[in-house]
C-alpha cells in the first residue's frame, strides 16, 4: 500500500505545483502540453482504466486543467456519468468530462472536440501508461481549449474528455445518446487520439474523403503546418484495416450522421504496449504537432460557415 500511495502522493503534488504556470498556459496555447501527458502517463495514474483510482486521478488533472483554462460546465457539473457491462457481467462506473466555450457568431452551431483519457490500466503486472494513447489526445483538446479562451471562437465549442473508448468507444457513445445540445446542431466532431510519435514528421487527418468540403480547409492549414500534415486513412483504397473511420470516437459521431474529423499518426512500435510512456516521446514532433492541431481547430470554426449542412 506504501508504495502505490507514494507515487500518487508525490503525483498529487505535482499537479498542484503546476498550477502556478495557469498564467502562462493561458497566454501561450500548448505551452503546458508536454506536462499534461507527463502528469496523465505517470505511473501513479495505474494506465488510467476506467472505474480505477488512476482513472480519478487523470480526471483531477483534467479538471484543474479547466479550470486553470476557465472552461464553464454544461449544466451543473463537468462529470457526466454513465456506465457499461463488460463480458463477463461486471458494471463498470466511467465519466465524461464536457465543458463548452461560447461562440461570438449566436448562431446555434456548435464544434465538438474529442479526446478519450482512458487507456489499458495494469495487464500481466505491467502498467500500460498510453501516454501516445491517449494522454497526447487529451493535450492537444487543452491546448485547443486555451486557443479558443484567448481568441473566443465564432461557434460553440464543446469539449469533450471521454472515457471508456478502449474496446468499444463507449464515452462517445454515451454522449452521442444523451447529448448536452441537439445532434442536429452539432456542424463538426473534431477528434484527437495518438498525436506525439512518428518519425516520418507526418501527422495525418481522416474525414476529408466522406466531406469534401472540408478538404480546401485542411489543404490550406496543410500547406503551412509545421509537421507534414496528410490527408487520408478514410477510405478502402488500401485496404479496410487502414480506413480509420471506426477505430476512434469519431466514428460514434459518424453513425448518428455527423461530419467528423481525426487526427492521428499511425501505428507504431508502443502502440498497445507498456513501453508507451512520457520517455518514448519525440517532444519536438510533439509540440509541432498541438500547434498543428491548434491551428486547424481555429480555421475549421473560422470557414464553418462556407459548408452545406452535413444532416
Amino acid at each position: 500500500m506504501i508504495q502505490v500511495l507514494a507515487p500518487r502522493l508525490r503525483l498529487l503534488a505535482l499537479i498542484f505545483a503546476l498550477g502556478a504556470a495557469a498564467p502562462a498556459s493561458a497566454a501561450t496555447p500548448g505551452a503546458m502540453a508536454l506536462d499534461d501527458v507527463r502528469i496523465l502517463s505517470d505511473d501513479a495514474m495505474q494506465g488510467r482504466a476506467p472505474g480505477t483510482p488512476g482513472s480519478a486521478l487523470a480526471r483531477a488533472h483534467i479538471l484543474k486543467r479547466f479550470g486553470e483554462i476557465g472552461l464553464s460546465p454544461i449544466g451543473a457539473s463537468f462529470e457526466q456519468p454513465f456506465s457499461f457491462t463488460r463480458r463477463d457481467g461486471t458494471r463498470v462506473d466511467a465519466i465524461n468530462l464536457v465543458a463548452r466555450i461560447p461562440g461570438t457568431a449566436g448562431d446555434g452551431k456548435a464544434i465538438v472536440v474529442t479526446a478519450h483519457y482512458d487507456h489499458l490500466g495494469v495487464r500481466g503486472g505491467e502498467i500500460f501508461n498510453g501516454a501516445d494513447d491517449n494522454a497526447s489526445g487529451v493535450a492537444g483538446l487543452l491546448a485547443v481549449a486555451e486557443a479558443f479562451k484567448a481568441s473566443p471562437p465564432r461557434h460553440d465549442v464543446i469539449l469533450a474528455v471521454v472515457d471508456a473508448e478502449e474496446g468499444g468507444l463507449r464515452g462517445a457513445h454515451a454522449f452521442v445518446a444523451n447529448p448536452p445540445v441537439p445532434l442536429s446542431t452539432i456542424a463538426l466532431n473534431i477528434n484527437f487520439d495518438m498525436l506525439s510519435k512518428n518519425a516520418k514528421n507526418e501527422l495525418y487527418v481522416s474525414g476529408a474523403s466522406p466531406f469534401p468540403a472540408l478538404k480546401p480547409i485542411l489543404e490550406k492549414v496543410a500547406a503551412t503546418a509545421p509537421v507534414s500534415l496528410k490527408l487520408g486513412h478514410d477510405t478502402d483504397a488500401d485496404g479496410a484495416q487502414n480506413n480509420w473511420t471506426s477505430q476512434s470516437d469519431h466514428y460514434a459521431f459518424a453513425v448518428k450522421g455527423v461530419r467528423w474529423l481525426y487526427f492521428g499518426v499511425e501505428d507504431h512500435p508502443e502502440y498497445h504496449k507498456s513501453t508507451d510512456d512520457f520517455a518514448t516521446i519525440p517532444q519536438d514532433f510533439f509540440k509541432r504537432s498541438v500547434a498543428t492541431v491548434v491551428a486547424a481547430s481555429l480555421a475549421l470554426d473560422r470557414d464553418l460557415d462556407t459548408l452545406q449542412p452535413a444532416h
